[in-house]
């Protein structure tokens, strides 16, 4: 992965896009990174969107706190739940 400092990314977007060479480039500023330019790939848009959508993560860290305190469901609970659902 390219990293460059915030004071050294100078050039257009558009030339950064052009010159990624298929890996991303992580812009940093005092060592801590602050974007990334990543190719699209095979990443689609939803999962970008997702990945960034404040509700998302905040459903996402609810989930996790849950999980930790004991309150998810295993694999097993949670299959039996979709298996229900598919004979409705």
């Amino acid at each position: 992965m390219k990293t460059i400092d915030l004071n050294d990314a100078t050039a257009s977007l558009a030339e950064y896009v052009k010159n990624m060479e298929g890996e991303p480039i992580t812009i940093v500023h005092k060592g801590v990174p602050l974007a990334i330019l990543s190719p699209a790939g095979n990443d689609d848009y939803e999962s970008v969107q997702m990945s960034t959508n404040p509700k998302f993560i905040e459903l996402l860290e609810r989930s996790r706190k849950s999980i930790r305190e004991g309150r998810g469901l295993s694999t097993e609970e949670a299959r039996k739940l979709f298996e229900d659902d598919k004979d409705d």
